[in-house]
């Protein structure tokens, strides 16, 4: 029986490597591969000669920014889109250099799996151990390396086991636990969307497959309820003469009519009277569904209130520590002002403490930092000028993460997720 449009699901990921480990290409092989690449694309990165995928330069349909071109590098996140019967995919390419780390961090913030690539050849380097160390932070739960470039290695398959075993080690110190290693060559097109007749050796499944046949576990509307207040709605027109409705969208969980709730910070208590969406009234709804929720009482609801059910209330606190990436070009340093986007809300805060700064290549942690610079990593405090409603980041991505922007020229400095 054929998927329907609407049964569809949507895998968001995100794909990283070290410099020169083939990632444009093996995007390039997956775009091709599903016809997820435009004719006109194709045309433009032709080679002039060969047929089919030889006739062209996967990796230059990826690389479309001018400097990754002269460098032929990636420096910059960029959004792929493609899809089979079975599912949909929006892909975040990410660079590799280490300069770079923030834009990997952006780009892998809202991924349900990750893919990393490795060449065959060099093994796993420092930076395969930065990405899978940011991608436990972040709290992917699946990861997949593609052990790329299998053809320069003869197909080895003794050069594989190598390389599995020695990265399901590490994966397990850092609490990935679902890892699945693939050996592929992705510019001759080998366990990449084809088997190919290189590695009959390997019983395992394409990457594509693999894709395919993740789980999206852990979905939204299945966590505690969250709903971020992001407008009151008073229209005071004849009609509704008296509405006064809640407008968001809802972070995670689900909600019924006569549902119990309490808005946070303040604590007060009432039921859900309505749930309304342009189509019409509900019974019920769902993350991430954007709807309108009326109270059975008149109480004092703002933009950045959390709605929440009354039994699976979120924490409430002046004082929290997070770890953060940070990406502003002056230091986070102990006492700096900042302001805090968290959800709907946004919260004045000063620095008062750097608890440590991850060494990423060592994986270690250094106490006695003082700051944090361009693209690393570390714990700090922060106090806050008003109440923050959260949850921890392992326990609800949403309401456990937020931003950190500069007071003065109102730039994105950081990322953070509640610890």
């Amino acid at each position: 029986m054929p998927v329907t449009e609407k049964e569809i699901e949507l895998l968001r990921l995100v794909t990283v490597g070290s410099v020169d480990d083939g990632k444009s290409t093996l995007i390039g092989r997956l775009l091709y591969d599903t016809k997820g690449a435009f004719e006109d694309q194709l045309q433009a990165v032709s080679k002039g000669d060969g047929e089919g995928a030889d006739g062209i330069d996967l990796a230059q349909l990826t690389d479309g920014l001018a400097a990754e071109r002269e460098q032929g590098i990636t420096i910059d996140v960029a959004y792929r889109y493609f899809a089979t019967p079975k599912r949909k995919f929006i892909m975040a390419d990410c660079p590799g250099h280490e300069q770079y780390t923030r834009n990997m961090v952006t780009g892998a913030s809202t991924a349900n799996a990750a893919v990393i690539l490795v060449d065959a050849r060099k093994g796993v380097l420092q930076q395969t151990r930065r990405h899978t160390h940011i991608i436990s932070l972040l709290g992917l739960p699946h990861l997949i390396v593609a052990i790329n470039k299998m053809d320069l290695v003869d197909y080895d398959e003794a050069t594989f086991l190598r390389i599995k075993e020695e990265l399901t080690e590490f994966c397990a110190r850092q609490n990935i636990h679902d890892l699945t290693c693939i050996p592929v060559s992705a510019l001759a097109g080998d366990m990449v969307v084809a088997r190919g007749d290189h590695m009959n050796w390997y019983q395992g499944q394409t990457v594509l497959e693999t894709l395919e046949g993740i789980e999206v576990s852990g979905h939204i509307d299945e966590q505690a309820f969250r709903f971020p207040v992001q407008y009151v709605s008073r229209p005071q027109t004849k009609a509704l003469p008296d509405f006064r409705g809640f407008m968001g969208r809802i972070a995670s969980g689900t909600v019924k009519v006569g549902d119990e709730i309490v808005q946070l910070p303040a604590g007060k208590r009432s039921k859900i009277k309505e749930i309304v969406t342009f189509d019409g009234n509900l019974s019920e709804a769902f993350a991430p569904q954007s709807v309108t929720i009326t109270l059975e009482d008149e109480i004092d609801i703002s933009r950045g209130d959390i709605i929440a059910h009354a039994d699976k209330t979120p924490r409430t606190e002046k004082e929290i520590d997070a770890i953060v990436c940070w990406m502003g070009e002056e230091p986070l340093s102990p006492n700096n002002k900042y302001f805090i986007k968290h959800t709907t809300n946004t919260v004045k805060t000063v620095v008062s403490e750097i608890k440590y700064r991850t060494d990423i290549n060592a994986l270690t942690q250094d106490e006695s930092a003082n700051e944090l610079a361009m693209n690393e990593i570390g714990k700090v405090s922060l106090k806050l000028m008003n109440p923050l409603t959260f949850d921890h980041y392992a326990e609800n991505r949403t309401t456990g993460s937020f931003i950190i922007i500069d007071s003065f020229t109102n730039n994105t400095v950081g990322a953070a997720m509640i610890c």
